[in-house]
């Protein structure tokens, strides 16, 4: 072991070594998120729910996919820990246990769909690089898929628990709501919350605005399919939003962070609301100090998410760069500096990840 300088520790080679163990790790675990993601958007973790221990070529057969490229998936998922392999029988298995956490009919949440985001990362990596080099920003046309895969996020997150759980935060609403009131969703994307609470409630009146114009027409034809006459989309850079006492209610669901100015935002919802009207907003729960996150949940994966996406969108727009992870007490400073009288912070148990404000204007 050489020796130490007087302002450097001494060299631990023991400690180096099992570092080195940790990165292998999570580069190991980073491939297999990969995969994961690769697994759900080809069904192949609800096919594999499905079925009994089954060789490659059944569960490809299955699933309609290349048995050749099947088995290397599953051998990935065999080395992760995912899937059980018989090798004698040469068959595989997704536990219930397994599939539970994997699959959209699993009753702890489908966590596949955030290996998506994994997957996102490898796929504007040459761009990132550039904007490291040159500074700069992004804009949401340089993310493929990214409004499917937040729409999946959503579904579980917002939609699943919307009646049950998330309207119930802002007390009153859905008599409101069934009596016939204005609302506005901002930064709808494809607007399926907004959709449920149009199909839900038909004497109240609805308006999503998004600046992705992909997400916008997606929300137009689904709510058009579903008949829907009390509600409208459009695609709208809600920079300088300015219309004033128009609704009775406001939501936002993990829209505002990525805002090119969102204490102006925030205000420019709280004017447009009416008087004793209820802004519910959602957002990543965790803190503005990087201490505070070192156990949040799926921490790192949102700084990266951070990195990659929402602070480069803002800073596209010439906005702070906020990103991700800039934190409820931001939040909530934000809101009372906006001028909302009463501002409750809460949290869902079937959400570590996000928190909640119901804010009311007086």
């Amino acid at each position: 072991m050489l020796n130490a300088s007087p302002n450097k520790p001494a060299f631990d080679s023991d400690r180096a070594g099992a570092f080195a163990e940790q990165v292998m790790d999570v580069i190991n675990k980073g491939s297999a998120a990969a995969m994961i993601s690769i697994g759900h958007r080809l069904g192949l973790f609800a096919t594999l729910a499905g079925m009994r221990p089954a060789s490659s070529a059944e569960i490809a057969a299955a699933a309609g996919l290349a048995e050749r490229y099947v088995r290397e998936w599953l051998a990935v998922m065999v080395t992760s820990g995912v899937v059980h392999y018989e090798p004698k029988r040469g068959t595989y298995l997704l536990p219930a246990e397994h599939a539970a956490c994997l699959t959209p009919a699993g009753s702890l949440g489908n966590l596949a769909v955030y290996g998506q985001h994994v997957a996102l990362l490898g796929e504007v990596q040459e761009r990132l690089i550039a904007l490291f080099r040159q500074g700069g920003g992004t804009s949401y046309a340089d993310y493929p898929c990214f409004h499917q895969i937040m729409a999946e996020d959503s579904g579980q997150s917002v939609i699943a628990p919307l009646f049950d759980h998330v309207l119930p935060l802002a007390k009153g609403i859905d008599a409101r709501l069934a009596a016939g009131i204005d609302v506005l969703d901002a930064g709808c994307g494809r607007g399926a919350a907004l959709i449920a609470m149009a199909a839900r409630y038909p004497a109240s009146r609805f308006v999503g605005y998004d600046l992705g114009g992909d997400a916008i027409d997606f929300a137009t034809r689904f709510a058009r399919e579903m008949g829907l006459a009390n509600i409208c989309f459009e695609q709208r850079d809600l920079t300088g939003f300015d219309d004033k006492a128009r609704f009775d209610f406001v939501t936002s669901f993990d829209a505002v962070h990525d805002q090119k100015d969102p204490a102006a935002f925030i205000k420019s919802l709280h004017d447009a609301l009416k008087p004793g009207g209820i802004y519910l907003m959602q957002d990543i729960g965790g803190s503005a100090r990087l201490e505070n996150n070192l156990d949040f949940p799926m921490a790192s994966l949102l700084y990266a998410m951070s990195c990659a996406h929402c602070t480069p969108i803002s800073l596209g727009q010439g906005g702070a760069g906020l990103g991700t992870m800039w934190g409820w007490e931001t939040a909530e400073r934000m809101l009372k500096d906006a001028g909302f009288v009463r501002v409750a912070m809460q949290r869902l148990a079937h959400d570590p990840m996000n928190v909640w404000f119901v804010s009311e204007k007086a």
